[in-house]
């Protein structure tokens, strides 16, 4: 239903750089860089960076939220722990969210601007 999802960043380059680590944990790699743009995928770029340097720094609770989809819950905590090294912050640790459904499985965290950035994966749902 959704082709591609976008978010503003204030540092491309340093944005990059974050993104390259957290989500390649995962398995999407940098696909695409154009002068004020960074696509992320697998097969084609369905995550964007855009470069708006006049952004102003977000509060803590706001900004976009996207969840990408982990395939064990091992890939979940390494992208949280990626995210942290890569001077992401903590927005929820590694952990069961039963209220969010049953075997659901997530960590969340805040990038560089304040975009809060969600993996999961489901234990025990097929």
């Amino acid at each position: 239903m959704i082709d591609h999802v976008s978010i503003a960043v204030r540092d491309l380059a340093a944005s990059t750089r974050f993104y390259e680590a957290v989500l390649g944990v995962l398995g999407i790699e940098k696909l695409e860089a154009r002068p004020a743009t960074v696509g992320f995928g697998k097969k084609y770029s369905d995550f964007w960076i855009n470069l708006r340097a006049d952004t102003p720094a977000l509060p803590q609770n706001f900004g976009a939220h996207v969840c990408f989809r982990a395939r064990s819950t091992e890939r979940v905590d390494a992208f949280h722990a990626a995210a942290l090294k890569a001077g992401g912050v903590s927005d929820g640790a590694p952990g069961l969210r039963p209220h969010h459904g049953e075997g659901y499985y997530a960590a969340f965290i805040r990038d560089l601007d304040g975009n809060r950035i969600e993996a999961v994966t489901f234990i025990g749902v097929t």
